[in-house]
């Protein structure tokens, strides 16, 4: 009897998307992976069977910094009242905390916190540059997990980690990407092999007997919860849960490399993909497989211009330069839909704009 049931499968995609590489040799030559997304058939979860966790080496070279853009920023403040209602008067631990953005904006609201994460580039003495383990001896009441679950292997026993390192107790705050969103949109280029896991919101309703709140952000990309740690659980599938992956998942692949290759054959008219993280480096690549070229890369982050994205090997450019070299009424292919007014704004609103992540374009 089958355990798990297939859902999808993507070949050779670069083991991170977010490492930058300084030469187009090296980004051609990068780690990758295969992606076979599996839903398990006792649990419920959904994570990929192909993962190889000795592959993962988070380095300073590991670059999605996002609180550069100001849309970003807002949706931190959003998060921030959250944890405040939730963990007022609490000493935290943010596990995986980047680059210390967030880190620092909770710090300086009071909260007595300590990070860990091996890529960390700064010099904040509150920053550990390790991973969570118990034989660190740290504890707190709250646990903030944004953006970490879905990149472990078996989230469980690492939740039962955390658990048992801060002495049975503590209430985590837990943020991924959605599942759910991602079927409903169509989203390919959300699916990587960074991210073992893909959640939806009944798994957490399974995961924890004790959930204070849960809901979506960012557009409905993002899932969070709020719970007790004590109250974990191996969640079971039961009879409430019909998930069905979409058939045409990948039925937009097509649509948009003709659509560039229509761009491309009007004169003085180019292409840009505006977004060179995740999303940016999974479309980029699918594009490349389908023969298309496009013309720039765009991303504000300072730390990815310059620099070349895994597998395609393309070179990341700033604003500045790409206005400089775009004519008027080129297109601009925008990879996450919430950043499009900043886009448009600081573009001077000039371009055509295609929102990527949304599969009634």
């Amino acid at each position: 009897m089958n355990t798990v049931q297939e859902l999808y499968r993507a070949e050779q995609l670069p083991v991170f998307q977010n490492r930058m590489f300084s030469s187009r040799e090296a980004a051609h030559q990068c780690a990758r992976g295969d992606v076979v997304l599996v839903r398990d058939l006792k649990t419920g979860l959904i994570y990929n069977q192909a993962f190889e966790p000795e592959l993962m080496n988070y380095d300073a070279d590991y670059q999605n910094e996002q609180a550069v853009s100001t849309v970003f920023r807002r949706h931190l403040e959003e998060i921030t009242e959250i944890i405040r209602k939730h963990f007022d008067g609490y000493s935290l631990i943010e596990v995986g905390c980047g680059k210390g953005y967030f880190l620092e904006h909770l710090h300086s609201y009071g909260f007595k916190i300590t990070g860990l994460d091996p890529s960390y580039e700064g010099d904040n003495p509150l920053v550990i540059r390790k991973y969570f383990t118990a034989e660190l001896g740290l504890r707190a009441d709250g646990i903030v997990l944004r953006h970490v679950l879905e990149h472990v292997k078996n989230p469980i026993e690492f939740l039962r980690l955390i658990r048992d390192a801060n002495g049975g107790f503590g209430r985590v705050y837990i943020e991924v990407p959605c599942f759910d969103w991602i079927c409903k949109q169509h989203a390919w280029f959300d699916v990587f092999y960074e991210h073992v896991n893909y959640f939806r919101a009944s798994d957490f309703k399974r995961m924890f007997n004790n959930v204070h709140v849960a809901g979506n952000a960012f557009g409905g990309q993002y899932l969070y919860v709020v719970a007790e740690l004590a109250t974990l659980r191996t969640p079971s599938i039961d009879s409430t849960d019909d998930f069905l992956f979409p058939l045409d998942f990948l039925g937009t692949v097509n649509r948009y490399a003709k659509m560039i290759q229509s761009l491309a054959g009007r004169a003085q008219k180019q292409t840009v993909v505006w977004g060179g993280a995740s999303k940016g480096v999974i479309f980029l690549l699918y594009m490349q497989r389908a023969g298309v070229k496009i013309d720039f890369v765009v991303d504000i982050n300072p730390a990815k211009q310059g620099k070349y994205l895994p597998a395609t090997g393309l070179k990341v450019s700033t604003p500045k330069h790409v206005m400089l070299n775009l004519e008027p009424g080129s297109t601009i292919f925008v990879m996450n839909s919430n950043y499009l007014p900043e886009i448009r704004q600081m573009t001077r609103n000039q371009y055509n704009y295609l929102m990527v992540d949304h599969e009634d374009l």
